[in-house]
C-alpha cells in the first residue's frame, strides 16, 4: 500500500501539467485548444519518456497531494519529486491516458480537471500497477507568456 501511494503520489507530480506559449487565448482562434492538447501531449511524452515536467511550474506554484500537507515552490516540489523517485529505481510508466474536461481560461488564469489512469511497470518484471485518479490544475500565464502550473490537486479514485 505504502509503494502504491508513493509512486501514486510520484505519477501525480509527473502529472503536472505543461504550458503552451500562445500570447493571446481567445477561443474562436484555435489556441485554447492547442494549449488544452499541447498539454496533454507533454505530459504524455513527459511520463512515458521518464522526463521531468518541473519546467511547466510557477516558481511559487503549490501542490495538493492525498496524506501531505501543502507543497509549495517550485525548488520545493522538485526536490521532493526527487526524492521519491530515487526510491524507486527502475520504474517506469508503461501506460500513461488522460482525459481533461471543463478547461476554462479567463485572462491570465485558466484551469481545467480530469481524470488519469496510469500504468507503471516495475523493475525485475513484477506485477504492473494500474493508478486511477483525478486530477485539478490552475495554470497562470507569466510576465513571460508562458503558461506554469500555479496550483494543483490530485487524488485517488477506483476504476470506473
Amino acid at each position: 500500500m505504502l509503494l502504491t501511494r508513493s509512486l501514486s503520489t510520484t505519477v501525480v507530480l509527473s502529472l503536472i501539467l505543461i504550458g503552451a506559449n500562445c500570447s493571446v487565448i481567445h477561443l474562436q482562434d484555435g489556441c485554447f485548444e492547442l494549449l488544452v492538447e499541447s498539454f496533454d501531449l507533454f505530459l504524455r511524452r513527459a511520463l512515458l519518456s521518464g522526463q521531468s515536467s518541473i519546467s511547466l511550474w510557477a516558481e511559487d506554484g503549490t501542490t495538493l497531494l492525498p496524506e501531505m500537507a501543502p507543497l509549495t515552490g517550485k525548488s520545493n516540489i522538485a526536490k521532493w519529486l526527487d526524492e521519491v523517485t530515487a526510491k524507486m529505481p527502475g520504474y517506469r510508466v508503461a501506460r500513461q491516458e488522460n482525459d481533461f474536461h471543463d478547461a476554462i481560461i479567463s485572462g491570465e488564469w485558466a484551469s481545467e480537471w480530469g481524470t488519469t489512469t496510469q500504468v507503471v511497470q516495475p523493475p525485475e518484471g513484477k506485477a504492473p500497477i494500474e493508478i486511477h485518479g483525478k486530477i485539478l490544475l490552475v495554470l497562470h500565464r507569466e510576465k513571460d507568456g508562458e503558461w506554469k502550473i500555479k496550483q494543483e490537486m490530485w487524488n485517488s479514485s477506483p476504476h470506473s
